[in-house]
C-alpha cells in the first residue's frame, strides 16, 4: 500500500506541507530584515534554511513513524483479524499494546471474537445434535420447500428416495436438493398441507409399501416456509393386522361348518327325523368326523402356537433320513394308489444322518408335505421325494405334478390358513378329510425350529416343488 493512502501518510504529507508553508510565509515577510541584517552574510541565510527544513522533516518523520507504530499497525492487526474471522478461522484475536482508544477497540474486538466463537460453536454442537437424531431416526424425514422442492433429508429419506428411483442428486442434510420432485401420492397430502396450514396425518401406498406420513408446516418468523413430512414403514403392521383379522375370520368360517353340521345332525338324532339305524349311524359317524376335524383344528392351532412361541419341546437325536422318508412313502402308498397317484422315493445316498434332530417332527414335516402333494395332483400324475447330500446340508425335495401355484401367492403359503384354491384343486377325498389350513405354517416352524430352511417353486400347469434343507451338523436351537 502506498504511503500517501494512508492515515499516517496523510498525516505527514500534511505537517509536511504546514511547515514547508510556515517556513515560507516566514520567509516571505522577513526577506527584507534579512536582507539588511545579513546582507554581508547570504552564506549563513542559506544554512539557517537549510537547517530549519532538515529539522523539520526529521521531526515530521519521526513523528510519522510514531503514528504508524501507535495507529497503523494495530489498526492492520484488526484488519487482518477480521479477514481471518471472514474466513472462518474464529480463533484469531488481536495482541493488544496500549490501553488508549485503539486498545479499547481490539480489546472489544477480541471479546466481539469470543462471543462469536461460543455462538458458532453452540450452533454448531446444536447442528450435529439434530443430524445425530436424525440420523439415528428409524424414520424418513423430509423437507420440501413452498414449492415442493425436496430440501433436505436424513439418510433413511435418502434411501427412500433411492428405492423410489427419484433421487439423483444424493441430498443430505444442509444441502439443496436440486432437483424438484415429489411422489404423486404426496402431493394430495402436501397440498392439504399447504392449504389448511395444519398437520396432518395419514397412510399411502407407495412402491408397495405402506407408509405412515406426518405432515406439518415449517415456520420461519410466523411466515410457513415449507412443508416438513415424517414418513414411517408400516407395510409389517399392516400386515400383521390383515393377518389377525384373515386369522379370526378363517377360524370362524373354520369351526361355523363341522359346528354346524354337530347341531343339525344332533337335533336330528334329538327330534328322531331318522327312524333307521342305518341313518343313524350316518349321522353319528357325521358328528364324529366333524369333532375330529374340530379337534385337529384346535391341536393345530395349539401346536403353531407352541412353534411360535417357541415353547415346542424339541428331543434331539441321531436321525437316519432315508428309513424316515421310506417311512413315509409306505404310510402314503394306499392313499396314493386309491387316488391312481404314482408315489416313490428318488436317493442319490442310502446314507444320510442329522446329527440332532426331533425324529418325530422331522416325520410329521414329511407327512404334512407328502399328504399335501397327493390332495392336490390329480389321477395319473407322480409325486416325487427326492433326496439330496450336500456336505454341510441335506436337502429333501416333495415334487407333485398338479395344477401348480400362480406367482402372486406364493410368498403367501406359509401363512396360516392360506389356501391358493384357485390354483391347486383338490381330490374329492381331500373335501372329506379337508385340512385346516395351518399345515404348511407348522411346517415351515418345524424346518426353522430345526436351523433348516423351506422354499416353495412352482408354475401354473406344472405342478410344485417344496424344498427343505436341514444342516447336518449339531445346530444350538435343537
Amino acid at each position: 500500500m502506498f504511503l500517501w493512502r494512508t492515515v499516517v501518510g496523510k498525516l505527514w504529507l500534511t505537517i509536511m506541507v504546514l511547515v514547508a508553508v510556515i517556513i515560507s510565509t516566514l520567509g516571505l515577510f522577513l526577506i527584507h530584515y534579512i536582507d539588511i541584517e545579513f546582507a554581508e552574510k547570504p552564506d549563513q541565510i542559506k544554512r539557517l534554511f537549510a537547517l530549519t527544513s532538515l529539522i523539520g522533516f526529521l521531526l515530521t518523520t519521526f513523528f510519522a513513524f510514531f503514528l504508524m507504530f501507535k495507529i497503523t499497525q494495530p489498526l492492520r492487526q484488526l484488519k487482518r483479524a477480521t479477514h481471518y474471522i471472514t474466513m472462518g478461522d474464529y480463533r484469531s484475536r488481536v495482541h493488544i499494546r496500549s490501553h488508549d482508544e485503539i486498545g479499547e477497540l481490539a480489546e472489544a474486538f477480541n471479546a466481539m471474537a469470543d462471543k462469536l466463537l461460543a455462538t458458532i460453536g453452540d450452533l454448531e454442537y446444536e447442528k450435529e445434535r439434530v443430524e445425530s437424531i436424525l440420523r439415528s431416526m428409524s424414520d424418513a424425514v423430509i423437507t420440501f420447500d413452498s414449492k415442493g422442492k425436496i430440501v433436505a433429508c436424513n439418510p433413511h429419506g435418502q434411501s427412500l428416495f433411492h428405492q423410489w428411483g427419484a433421487d439423483r442428486t444424493q441430498p443430505v442434510i444442509g444441502k439443496p436438493v436440486l432437483q424438484p420432485w415429489m411422489p404423486e401420492e404426496l402431493s394430495a397430502l402436501f397440498t392439504a398441507v399447504r392449504t389448511q396450514n395444519k398437520e396432518l396425518t395419514t397412510k399411502i401406498e407407495i412402491a408397495s409399501q405402506t407408509w405412515s406420513v406426518v405432515m406439518n408446516p415449517l415456520y420461519t418468523v410466523d411466515h410457513p416456509q415449507g412443508v416438513v413430512a415424517v414418513l414411517r414403514d408400516v407395510s409389517e403392521e399392516t400386515r400383521l393386522d390383515k393377518l389377525r383379522n384373515d386369522f379370526v375370520a378363517n377360524v370362524s368360517h373354520e369351526l361355523r361348518t363341522p359346528l354346524s353340521l354337530v347341531q343339525g345332525y344332533s337335533e336330528a338324532l334329538l327330534d328322531q327325523i331318522e327312524t333307521s339305524v342305518e341313518q343313524r349311524q350316518d349321522l353319528v359317524h357325521v358328528i364324529h368326523d366333524e369333532s375330529l376335524r374340530m379337534g385337529r383344528l384346535v391341536h393345530d392351532l395349539l401346536d403353531l402356537a407352541q412353534l411360535q412361541a417357541g415353547h415346542v419341546q424339541l428331543h434331539p437325536m441321531e436321525v437316519h433320513v432315508v428309513p424316515l422318508l421310506q417311512r413315509v412313502v409306505r404310510k402314503f402308498t394306499a392313499v396314493a394308489k386309491e387316488d391312481h397317484i404314482g408315489l416313490h422315493l428318488a436317493q442319490t445316498t442310502t446314507e444320510v444322518r442329522l446329527a440332532q434332530a426331533d425324529e418325530q417332527r422331522i416325520e410329521q414335516i414329511f407327512t404334512n408335505l407328502v399328504d399335501n402333494a397327493i390332495r392336490h395332483s390329480r389321477a395319473g400324475k407322480q409325486v416325487t421325494i427326492r433326496l439330496f447330500d450336500e456336505r454341510e446340508h441335506v436337502r429333501i425335495d416333495v415334487c407333485d405334478e398338479g395344477e401348480g401355484i400362480a406367482a402372486h401367492d406364493l410368498p403367501y403359503v406359509f401363512e396360516r390358513f392360506y389356501k391358493a384354491d384357485r390354483a391347486r384343486k383338490r381330490q374329492p377325498h381331500a373335501i372329506e378329510t379337508g385340512g385346516t389350513g395351518l399345515g404348511l405354517s407348522i411346517v415351515k416352524q418345524l424346518v426353522e425350529a430345526h436351523g433348516g430352511t423351506i422354499m416353495v417353486h412352482s408354475t401354473i400347469g406344472q405342478g410344485a416343488t417344496f424344498v427343505v434343507i436341514f444342516p447336518l451338523h449339531p445346530v444350538k436351537s435343537v
